[in-house]
């Protein structure tokens, strides 16, 4: 299977709960749950841990994807990946790059490719 990269450069493969969806792992699920709510500072229940990739418009996703800024941006500006705007790497990138560094190697990689 290929790698799906979110928007933002991150590996779907490595997230936890894209991980969780495709395999029905509720346990999974619910460790995202609780991970998940102490760093967000929302509740999180398990059921709402349902992802199949941000840049899928149908599917299942997690409870922060319609708010997301950097979605949002890619969406409008009908992208594949923040790596293909001319805007890259904008500040809406530096909270992920921050916390993946891996996700902006692989948004640098796309580029340097194109």
């Amino acid at each position: 299977m290929a790698q799906l990269l979110a928007f933002c450069g991150i590996d779907c493969g490595a997230c936890d709960a894209f991980t969780a969806t495709q395999a029905d792992d509720d346990e999974l699920r619910e460790q995202v749950a609780r991970e998940w709510s102490k760093m967000t500072g929302r509740q999180l229940r398990p059921d709402q841990i349902n992802c199949d990739g941000c840049t899928v418009s149908e599917g299942r996703h997690a409870p922060y994807l319609h708010q997301c800024p950097i979605r949002n941006c890619a969406s409008e500006k009908g992208v594949a990946n923040c790596a293909q705007c001319a805007e890259y790497a904008c500040e809406r990138l530096k909270p992920v790059f921050d916390n993946a560094p891996e996700a902006r190697q692989a948004l640098d990689a796309i580029r340097e490719a194109d």
